[in-house]
């Protein structure tokens, strides 16, 4: 019985021994989930940058030349009767175009998530116009025949766009993907013009005749250098490559609504910044 208990205590000392110069490794302990050992980005802090982009823009201008026509109209038995500025006179434009530009913004790093604010900005060229008119013959009023034409003409171009946006990003090793939303800023050149004939045409049968008389109105609305505002969206992904220097690969959507003109810009993005 002797010679048991001291071969148990000598094989409990060996081991003991033996434990002691192995490396504290997580296995050893009875975890396996951690790992041996895992890096992470630090993306906390300030960042700044600067991007190449391309992108596309639709501008409709069905509505934007509406507000002058009612002017022009304004108390005239035409539009009462008939809604001549209700008229479709225009219509869509689209185009392309790229630009550069920067970005600046501050992250806020938690275990799991990173939250952040942004001022994004591009320069480009976005030009599109529309024009387009009617004219219609009416039995009115009693005892005359009115022609009345309408036209109108509208463009715009936006130079200068970007956003004021809040991120939310879940950081994945070298990566953080991220999505925003916020307010979309530009800065357009708008130019709008409507012109109206009317013509009264007596067909009675008065003695003497009843005067034939008629009108012609225009009136235009130019803004240059005019500030839009707007909603911004979109999501992108930065990467890591190097002590704070990244790469970044972005989609943004920004909408406009300025003189009854609505705008949306779709663009695609690459940048390099750097995190301070």
């Amino acid at each position: 019985m002797r010679r048991l208990l001291l071969v148990a205590v000598m094989c409990g000392a060996v081991s003991g021994a033996q434990a002691a110069d192995m490396p504290d490794l997580p296995f050893l302990r009875g975890s396996f989930t951690e790992g041996l050992s895992k890096a992470s980005v630090n993306w906390g802090g300030t960042y700044i940058g600067g991007h190449a982009s391309h992108g596309a823009a639709d501008m409709d201008f069905t509505n934007s030349g509406q507000d002058l026509l009612a002017k022009l109209l304004n108390n005239v038995d035409l539009e009462t009767e008939f809604n001549i500025s209700k008229w479709p006179l225009l219509g869509k434009a689209h185009m392309q175009s790229s630009g550069f530009g920067g970005f600046i913004g501050y992250n806020f790093q938690f275990s799991e998530a990173v939250i952040g604010v942004e001022l994004n900005y591009t320069h480009g060229n976005f030009f599109g116009a529309s024009s387009g008119g009617q004219a219609r013959v009416f039995q009115y009023p009693t005892d005359y025949v009115t022609y009345a034409a309408a036209s109108s003409s509208a463009s715009m171009k936006i130079t200068d766009y970007g956003s004021l946006r809040a991120r939310a990003a879940y950081p994945v090793g070298n990566f953080l993907p991220y999505g925003f939303v916020g307010l979309a800023l530009g800065q357009a050149n708008i130019n709008r013009r409507a012109d109206v004939d009317l013509n009264y045409q007596y067909v009675g049968t008065a003695v003497p005749p009843l005067p034939n008389y008629g009108a012609a109105y225009g009136m235009t609305d130019n803004a240059n250098s005019h500030f839009i505002m707007g909603f911004a969206g979109g999501m992108g992904v930065d990467i890591m490559l190097y002590a704070g220097l990244f790469l970044r690969a972005e989609w943004e959507h920004l909408r406009f609504s300025k003189s009854n003109v609505e705008t949306s810009v779709n663009t695609v993005k690459a940048g390099l910044g750097y995190k301070f």
